[in-house]
């Protein structure tokens, strides 16, 4: 039977041929200079634990508790979100006629640079410089009002504000 050399005992036995020199090297010195090239080859090695595995993990201890702070804020903010969308889908559906109505209304202070055209359960703005804090306002009003639902915006801000088109469900209508 003829046994396949290994290939890492070869390379483990190719590299300690090319250190013989070094070794032999070694052995040469005094005493004190191979105590020195120890003491510096123990500092390297502990600078290079420190700097691979200490040092990471002492940063991510001290971040820990202001991600943690941060976090939480997160948290807070999806609950309250959620909150949210649990007492909107609880508001009861307002009446077709109703909605278009306060849609009509809310869109009418946002001026000449919106134009709101309503068809079936979908009303499309179409906006030409709104600026945001009316744009704001306007969506507040068509959800509580109206309980209408942005389902698709494409909008640009430009130097006069925003420029685009919403599309909104309707109350009572799913949105896709």
């Amino acid at each position: 039977m003829m046994r396949t050399p290994n290939p890492a005992s070869a390379r483990w036995q190719a590299l300690a041929r090319q250190l013989q020199p070094l070794q032999a090297r070694f052995q040469a010195l005094d005493e004190r200079e191979q105590l020195l090239l120890k003491l510096g080859a123990a500092a390297i090695g502990l600078l290079l634990v420190w700097l691979v595995a200490v040092q990471p993990a002492w940063r991510t201890l001290r971040q820990a508790p202001a991600r943690l702070e941060q976090l939480e804020l997160q948290l807070q903010d999806m609950q309250g979100l959620a909150q949210e969308a649990r007492e909107l889908r609880a508001t009861p559906p307002v009446a077709p006629a109703q909605a278009t109505q306060a849609l009509q209304a809310a869109s009418s202070h946002l001026g000449a640079g919106a134009r709101l055209s309503i068809s079936g359960d979908r009303a499309m703005l179409t906006l030409s410089g709104v600026d945001s804090a009316a744009l704001q306002a306007w969506l507040g009003e068509v959800r509580n009002a109206a309980r209408a639902r942005v389902i698709s915006a494409q909008l640009q801000r430009g130097p006069q504000g925003f420029s685009g088109t919403l599309v909104l469900a309707l109350s009572g209508v799913p949105a896709p």
